[in-house]
């Protein structure tokens, strides 16, 4: 399969860039959209920019639109062979390329975001961001004048289910009576797709949408031409939609990029599953839009500040199942496993997950 065609001139001038730098370490970083995508992808660049400007002697090589199929494994050997010694794999299907490739060339670190695999030189990075999403939810259910929520996600994998339920929970906590319902678009960056989705969701009386795309950009925009409220999802975009923004959760990957690249520079690293979150500010609640009122903005606070203090855990029973099982009893934290291989809707759900 060759390169697409807007990648190929990308990835030649970083190789190019590695190869002009084969005195400093260079580390490469593979994103499966659009770096300027103002959601995940751009996430993962701020990232990359911050350990580039942070770690002394540093390159980094990086290419957009790279689909997860063995096209990555192609691009991820190219960066190798030009000089990376450290690779980011950001997206989720990347992580079988990862350990495949890993075993090719057990001299480079490789670093996939997400997943519960590793391997002898491949590790995985992630952030419970469903803490902030949460919060957010609950703007959402402060809001809502129908009880009708709506989330727009690309794909049913654990990352995304975890949102849509926490989203949920946030929501049932300031109404209890709130429902979500889900629209998978199949694909990460559908702007088309996204906008018509937004539209079927406001024209069957939803109020207020969440969302886990690549970019939030247009889902924002549609719901502030609706005159709806929408929650963000990995970089702030408050100023595409400042009436409909509520709040949202942001990812901070820098720090967490450093603290790898200095573990592999001192020869102290080892593959693991790194997880940050709200605690330890690789995840930003975004500042709230203006329809949230000073006493939601305050009792959203304080909930933020009990998950801080270890006296709030949102994944903690009793919690309830869609079809009404018991998913965990009361006082009952959820285990890593079920977390992140997490595929149930909790109760107020309306989709499946296929």
């Amino acid at each position: 399969m060759k390169l697409h065609r807007l990648v190929r001139p990308l990835l030649a001038a970083a190789l190019a860039l590695g190869a002009h730098a084969a005195h400093s370490q260079t580390i490469g970083y593979i994103y499966v959209g659009p770096e300027k995508d103002y959601g995940y992808n751009t996430s993962h660049d701020l990232g990359r920019q911050y350990v580039e400007k942070t770690v002394s002697g540093t390159k980094t090589l990086h290419v957009e639109n790279i689909p997860e199929t063995a096209e990555v494994s192609r691009v991820m050997e190219r960066m190798i062979k030009s000089g990376a010694s450290i690779v980011f794999a950001t997206s989720y299907g990347y992580l079988d390329y990862a350990i495949e490739l890993g075993k090719k060339y057990p001299k480079v670190a490789f670093m996939h975001a997400g997943g519960l695999k590793t391997g002898d030189n491949v590790g995985t990075y992630w952030a419970n961001s469903d803490d902030a999403i949460y919060l957010a939810g609950m703007a959402a259910g402060s809001v809502t004048k129908s009880g009708k929520l709506g989330f727009i996600a690309a794909f049913p994998i654990p990352q995304v289910v975890r949102s849509i339920n926490a989203f949920t929970l946030g929501a049932q906590a300031m109404n209890p009576k709130v429902t979500t319902t889900v629209v998978w678009t199949g694909g990460w960056l559908e702007p088309a797709k996204e906008a018509e989705a937004t539209n079927s969701l406001v024209d069957a009386g939803i109020d207020v949408i969440g969302e886990q795309v690549d970019s939030p950009i247009t889902i924002a925009q549609t719901a502030e031409k609706r005159g709806i409220f929408v929650v963000g999802k990995d970089v702030d975009v408050s100023k595409f939609a400042p009436k409909s923004v509520l709040t949202g959760a942001s990812w901070n990957w820098g720090p967490t990029m450093v603290k790898v690249v200095n573990e592999i520079k001192a020869g102290t690293w080892k593959p693991s599953h790194i997880r940050g979150d709200l605690k330890d500010g690789t995840v930003v609640l975004d500042p709230f839009g203006p329809a949230v009122t000073e006493p939601v903005r305050k009792t959203i606070l304080a909930k933020k500040a009990d998950i801080l203090a270890d006296k709030f855990e949102v994944w903690s029973g009793p919690m309830t199942a869609q079809d009404g099982k018991e998913l965990l009893p009361a006082g009952k934290a959820m285990p890593m496993d079920m977390l992140e291989s997490m595929g149930f809707f909790v109760k107020g759900v309306i989709g499946t997950i296929k």
